[in-house]
């Protein structure tokens, strides 16, 4: 039977085997027990009679210890790359907005000459950067998907190996991250919507 550990180069043998390679007694190193959380005590209180007995360790108490070792630091990093996620994001939406705004500003000014209302100039600008918005979200959790296993493989050694898991929730929390980007990209492109001079740019020569 072959057991994929994630860290350490740990081999299992059959007790038997192991004592028969190495030509020792009933020699035991360590034992694992399934014990009563009611027993505990009780257990307790039986082991500290065993003078051979080097040391106890709970699964729960090590396992609880190391995640919480692991989330101070995986909580920082996950806030510091939340944040500079939400900035590019900001960014690429904006900037993407910006020079459509630029590029038809002329025919945007025309429409409201013509009687379009605000909302309704913004609906044509905005409304096509939210669509291009949404269209591109799948298509960046496929790519994110991939460069996190690439990622992974890069840092997996012999040593460590580190498993690749996507949990619905957290393509959920990258999506409305984005998301708010770019709804908060939209509210300051409305406010130079509203700003706009339409004589001037009307005015303007092609």
């Amino acid at each position: 039977m072959l057991i994929d550990d994630s860290m350490g180069l740990q081999a299992y043998m059959h007790v038997n085997s192991v004592r028969r390679w190495l030509r020792e007694a009933d020699t035991i190193s360590s034992v694992a027990v399934t014990v009563d959380p009611g027993q505990l005590d009780r257990f307790y209180a039986e082991v500290k009679l065993m003078p051979a007995v080097a040391g106890v360790a709970l699964r729960e108490a090590t396992l609880r210890s190391f995640r919480e070792t692991m989330a101070e630091h995986m909580n920082l990093q996950i806030f510091i790359n939340v944040l500079f996620a939400g900035i590019i994001a900001f960014g690429v939406v904006y900037n993407s907005a910006r020079v459509s705004l630029s590029e038809r500003s002329r025919e945007l000014a025309s429409l409201r000459v013509l009687g379009f209302t605000r909302g309704e100039i913004s609906l044509i600008l905005l409304g096509e950067l939210a669509v291009l918005t949404m269209v591109a979200l799948p298509i960046g959790a496929v790519i994110g998907y991939l460069l996190g296993q690439l990622i992974l493989i890069g840092l997996s050694t012999e040593v460590y190996r580190m498993s690749f898991v996507v949990s619905p929730a957290t393509v959920a929390w990258s999506w409305l991250i984005v998301i708010v980007a770019a709804a908060l990209s939209g509210v300051v492109v409305r406010r130079r919507l509203d700003e706009l001079d339409l004589v001037a740019v009307l005015k303007t020569q092609e």
